[in-house]
């Protein structure tokens, strides 16, 4: 997910985006524990992806207050 995309979202949807990656993330890593090969590099993105959205979050933050 693109910075440009991250900014366009509001507050919620900022927020059910993360929740949504975190699911993504928690399931590749199940898949993992079973011993089913998931894609690092979809792993490495997720986390990317995860802060981005936090650093939006956080930029937002400090400009209200």
């Amino acid at each position: 997910m693109k910075i440009e995309k991250v900014r366009e979202l509001q507050g919620e949807e900022l927020t059910r985006k993360v929740e949504e990656i975190h699911d993504q993330l928690f399931k590749l890593r199940i898949q993992q524990a079973i011993g089913q090969p998931a894609a690092p590099i979809k792993v490495r993105g997720l986390r990317k992806d995860i802060a981005r959205l936090r650093t939006v979050e956080t930029e937002r933050a400090r400009k209200q207050g």
